[in-house]
């Protein structure tokens, strides 16, 4: 475990350049289109609400999409990554959008040396946790950042999501991988990416965890925070699993074959 940041950073850096050029990341819209938002901040609305006013920070923001998006809403937002080169794309788009936002370099476990606290929102987006090896670390570096009444909003890969085999060119949906976190990661080489390019990529390792819900959960109630709503969602924001899933529309896919099986995604909030 002790590389596992290197080893995802090499990854990321290889990629960020690839997801900006990407239509898949629509950087283009952002900046031709001052009122478009990310599909993914435009599937959170209806939960996350109004976000005016609020002093907000975007953890694992990558290349700032979805940061962006934020302050759209009216949220005076800072976005943490650990990934220069996504950082780099990040601050290029916020320039070209004319979005005012702070990002910073920094690995997420220590975002509140960097940041300090006094946030009145974090904001986590789908495919952030499956990156980090304790749950509990990061609900405790979340409350460490928000302000008595701060909140919360995760909406990510539902954990049995994770746990199916991607790979499976039949109609069976079989749980080939950990469902609870586990010490030892899951090791990934994949020479692609999951937006469209025709970027050859060098660095193509990555390592990853998965979380339980109850794990994060718990995680969440001993950092002292209180947990105000977790939904379950038959929709994910990219295809999970190729030849079983339809594109839905805004971005969203679902299996074909009685979606109401699978959770696919879920938001949790909670506040301190």
């Amino acid at each position: 475990m002790t590389d596992y940041r290197a080893v995802n950073l090499a990854n990321w850096n290889d990629r960020a350049p690839a997801h900006a050029a990407s239509p898949g990341y629509a950087v283009r819209r952002f900046i031709d289109d001052p009122a478009f938002l990310s599909e993914v901040v435009r599937f959170d609305r209806p939960l996350l609400g109004d976000v005016s006013g609020l002093r907000g920070v975007h953890l694992q923001c990558h290349i700032g999409t979805d940061t962006v998006s934020l302050a759209r809403l009216g949220a005076a937002m800072t976005g943490l990554d650990f990934s220069d080169k996504s950082l780099f794309e990040a601050r290029r788009l916020a320039a070209a959008a004319k979005a005012d936002i702070s990002f910073v370099q920094a690995d997420v476990y220590d975002a509140f040396e960097v940041l300090g606290g006094g946030f009145d929102l974090v904001y986590t987006g789908v495919g952030a946790l499956c990156w980090l090896p304790d749950v509990k670390r990061w609900a405790r570096t979340v409350a460490s950042l928000l302000r008595p009444g701060g909140r919360l909003f995760i909406r990510d890969g539902h954990p049995v999501l994770w746990s199916i085999d991607d790979e499976r060119s039949d109609a069976v949906l079989d749980l080939k991988y950990p469902y609870f976190e586990h010490q030892d990661p899951l090791v990934w080489h994949e020479e692609t990416t999951y937006v469209e390019t025709d970027v050859t990529f060098t660095h193509n390792e990555t390592h990853s965890w998965n979380h339980g819900i109850g794990e994060i959960v718990t995680a969440v109630l001993e950092a002292g925070m209180t947990l105000t709503g977790l939904v379950e969602h038959t929709t994910v924001p990219w295809n999970a699993l190729p030849g079983k899933m339809r594109d839905t529309g805004g971005g969203e896919y679902q299996l074909i074959d009685r979606p109401e099986r699978l959770p696919h995604t879920y938001t949790l909030q909670a506040v301190v």
